[in-house]
């Protein structure tokens, strides 16, 4: 299993994050993922990329259906030539209400829009790779034209990983059928992973004549730990208030499901829409919260995430941001017992 970290800068931090990519790298964390909330993904990597030799950079998530799957293309492409062949492209649908509100893109049914812009996005780079005509015809995306003057050519490392993102069944099908990696939300549970994931990945890869294992499965975990039990205590209510909010999105609640946790997401979605925030985090009890994080004292942390991920998840890290300090040495405890050799 191997352990990940999040890279994030706002735009007055951004040359910091070569500084946070190298000492990630020194910590020997396995792969550096930025998101996209309110920043661009894209740019930090640029900068990592530079301050780094081996860590892999990735997208955990660019929002797929803000862009052209030109535009991502050719992002990807530099930022895959620069790194040496690091880059993992990490992709994620969103919902109705941002697609078309806050980027003011159009919303269409999302496992078909996606497969058909991951389709197009391998046409595009077999175009660049090759210089060959570029005639990728979809349902929903059309790519015929690739004059020699904006193609960029051949890079070393042409197959560019493409992880996506998703809670319900038909994206973890996608993954399966298609993609690389599949990144699990961070509102998971094991049980969740293992009854609606994990089969419906093998679902898709049986599809196209896959191994299921040919995808790599990562998530951020939500991790409550500290130096002492007042930071612990702190850390329990922030990660609370993190799992009430995401359950309360009705396209998260599959995850209630698989516990029979359903009325509380009602209620939760109640809270929101009345915008009582304050008051959802009581909704989450202990047993809740045991399910969707792991608690564990700074010097076991990475014994805990082996213990609840061996076998079910391939990549893990903190949901939280690395930050380079005190605690690099309890991260590199961490590489070391998640790597250990468990006979």
């Amino acid at each position: 299993m191997k352990l990940d970290a999040t890279l994030v800068v706002d735009a007055r931090r951004l040359n910091e994050a070569g500084k946070i990519a190298r000492a990630a790298e020194a910590v020997g964390f396995a792969g550096l993922w930025t998101p996209e909330t309110q920043h661009n993904p894209f740019l930090p990597l640029t900068l990592a990329a530079d301050h780094t030799a081996d860590i892999q950079l990735g997208t955990a998530v660019a929002i797929a259906f803000a862009r052209s799957p030109m535009v991502t293309a050719q992002i990807a492409w530099d930022l895959q030539a620069f790194s040496g062949g690091r880059f993992i492209l990490g992709l994620g649908t969103q919902v109705k209400a941002h697609i078309e509100r806050r980027f003011g893109m159009t919303w269409d049914p999302p496992v078909p829009k996606l497969r058909d812009y991951i389709q197009a996005l391998r046409a595009i780079w077999q175009a660049f790779q090759t210089g060959g005509k570029l005639d990728y015809r979809g349902q929903f995306y059309n790519h015929t034209l690739m004059s020699p003057f904006f193609n960029p050519g051949p890079i070393a490392d042409p197959s560019i990983p493409i992880y996506i993102a998703g809670v319900n069944e038909g994206l973890a099908r996608l993954a399966g059928e298609l993609c690389d990696g599949f990144h699990v939300h961070p509102f998971h549970s094991v049980k969740y992973i293992n009854e609606v994931v994990r089969p419906q990945v093998a679902a898709g890869a049986a599809k196209t004549g896959r191994d299921p294992a040919q995808v790599s499965l990562t998530s951020s975990i939500f991790l409550i730990t500290g130096p002492d039990e007042a930071s612990i205590h702190t850390a329990r209510a922030f990660v609370r208030e993190q799992i009430a909010f995401y359950a309360s999105t009705p396209t998260y609640r599959v995850v209630l499901e698989c516990h029979g946790w359903e009325d509380v997401g009602e209620q939760l979605s109640r809270l929101a829409a009345a915008r009582r925030w304050s008051d959802m985090g009581a909704l989450i009890t202990d047993d809740m919260l045991d399910v969707f994080a792991v608690t564990a004292p700074l010097d076991r942390i990475g014994r805990a995430l082996r213990e609840r991920y061996d076998g079910v998840l391939d990549r893990v890290g903190s949901y939280l941001p690395y930050t380079p300090g005190p605690l690099d040495e309890v991260w590199r405890q961490a590489v070391r017992d998640l790597a250990a050799d468990r006979r």
